[in-house]
């Protein structure tokens, strides 16, 4: 990848630098193994560094090109590819999920002590893309939805599509559908989508429509084994300490797995995502493959959310963040903790990579590392702070 020079762009080389500097000194307090960072202005890449370790046992560094569990950042790729068949026709946002999954048509929302009722309206399309749907992810220990979401074991990796989008059609709702947001398995269902309208699986029709023309060539959902070599170890605090591997690349789940997880199944590096970055920000078209209309990638990163259900919640309230189709939405530029543009939008990774787009200043800032769960330590606010810092012109 060509490397341009950062005062070309706006940038202070210098200035930039610092991100080297913020990265390195997390890696030195042994908070994380290592990093790959990636900044472009305006088509152009003007900081691609690594350091650290692809492998701390074996002292194996990191390189330009290591793969990573990207997880939740697959799921924008999963909206654009059902955007993609919204533009054919053969899909519409207000379309109820049942006309396509009908296990959809009986779905009850649970509601206080205990009594299930009929929702008042079905399971939209958009209510999947926008994570207003009424669905969630399992993952609070108090809940009795999300021990239900448990009890019927959504992470199966030998499930298929069809198999997890049936489960979640069995399970109560946590509200009724458009009333209120809630990060969830909502892409896995979008992705199952994508497979019945098309006809072929998840990772066929990435595949064939959006990695080979935007020219990503190592993003999959299954590491292939030549690839082993380059597939970094996901780290996370355990009983032995702080920083210790969860997952063993070279036995982990990413080979053995049979579903094409549209929420949170994919391996990337940072050239690729930069390339579907760029085509987001180019407005649906890279080196003149146009895979969407400007009018719809506009629809995507505009927010969906009604003021009465902001803001967004992570575990804490993100003030003055909406989200649109498949990503958050950043609804000023007044955020003390993040720095970026009204109108940026991105999202991240359970493996705590990030990415983020600013249609302001046309930047693209992207982060791989491989350390669960994310926002263990600030790395983002300190990335970005690091990156606009630099900005000059």
């Amino acid at each position: 990848m060509k490397l341009h020079t950062p005062e070309e762009f706006g940038f202070s080389s210098e200035r930039l630098a610092r991100i080297n500097t913020v990265t390195q000194r997390y890696v030195d307090e042994g908070k994380y193994a290592g990093f790959v960072t990636l900044v472009a202005r305006r088509g152009a890449v003007v900081h691609l560094e690594k350091c650290g370790l692809q492998d701390i046992q074996k002292n194996k560094p990191l390189e330009l090109d290591t793969l990573f569990r990207i997880y939740s950042m697959t799921k924008p790729i999963t909206s654009v590819a059902l955007m993609m068949l919204y533009e054919q026709g053969l899909i519409r946002l207000e379309d109820p999920v049942s006309r396509f999954a009908p296990e959809f048509k009986n779905v009850r929302v649970l509601e206080s002590g205990g009594r299930l009722v009929e929702p008042r309206r079905e399971i939209t399309v958009h209510h999947l893309l926008t994570h207003t749907a009424g669905l969630g992810y399992g993952d609070e220990e108090d809940s009795l939805i999300d021990k239900l979401y448990r009890d019927v074991d959504l992470e199966n990796i030998d499930s298929t599509n069809e198999e997890v989008s049936r489960k979640l059609a069995g399970l109560p709702l946590r509200f009724h559908p458009g009333e209120s947001w809630h990060y969830s398995y909502a892409t896995d269902v979008i992705g199952r989508l994508v497979e019945i309208i098309s006809g072929v699986s998840l990772g066929e029709f990435f595949e064939e429509n959006i990695f080979k023309p935007l020219g990503i060539e190592e993003t999959f959902f299954r590491i292939p084994e030549k690839k082993v070599n380059r597939f970094a170890e996901l780290y996370g605090k355990t009983e032995k300490g702080p920083l210790e591997i969860i997952d063993v690349a070279m036995g982990g789940d990413f080979f053995k797995v049979v579903r094409d997880s549209g929420g949170a199944g994919l391996i990337s590096k940072a050239e690729d995502y930069f390339r579907f970055a760029q085509f987001f920000l180019n407005k649906g078209e890279l080196n003149g493959v146009r895979l969407l209309s400007p009018k719809t990638v506009e629809l995507m990163r505009a927010n969906h959310l009604p003021p009465d259900i902001l803001p967004i919640n992570m575990g804490d309230p993100w003030p003055r963040v909406g989200f649109g189709l498949g990503f958050n939405v950043w609804l000023d530029d007044l955020k003390v903790d993040m720095r970026g543009s009204a109108g940026s939008h991105g999202w991240g990774g359970w493996a705590s990579t990030q990415f983020w787009i600013d249609p302001v200043e046309e930047i693209i800032g992207i982060l791989m590392v491989q350390l669960i769960p994310s926002y263990t330590y600030p790395i983002v606010n300190d990335l970005r702070t690091a990156v606009y810092q630099a900005v000059i012109d």
